[in-house]
């Protein structure tokens, strides 16, 4: 987390793009305008694809806490959220 902190204290983008390296695979970081983030961990190199994966799964996430049934600060567990979320991945990644 703490390379998460400072790429994210370096830039005023929300994408972080690839932030450290784990093996053989590439972390990939997003962190919302509320200081939530998001972590990938992607043996891909497309950058593009990883950003509009990021941006999607932003949008999902912003749409979920407008949902009045949903308290914030809690975990997600909705089967759509989850299904939603693993239809990107199959889309960009």
């Amino acid at each position: 987390m703490d390379m998460v902190d400072e790429a994210a204290d370096a830039t005023t983008n929300m994408y972080l793009k690839i932030v450290d390296r784990f093996n053989d695979q590439n972390v990939f970081a997003f962190v919302t305008a509320g200081g939530v983030r998001f972590l990938l961990l992607h043996e891909g190199r497309n950058e593009d694809a990883v950003k509009n994966f990021f941006n999607e799964v932003y949008e999902l996430y912003v749409k979920n806490l407008l949902n009045p049934f949903y308290q914030f600060d809690t975990p997600i567990l909705s089967p759509s959220f989850d299904h939603r979320i693993h239809a990107l991945a199959r889309r960009y990644l």
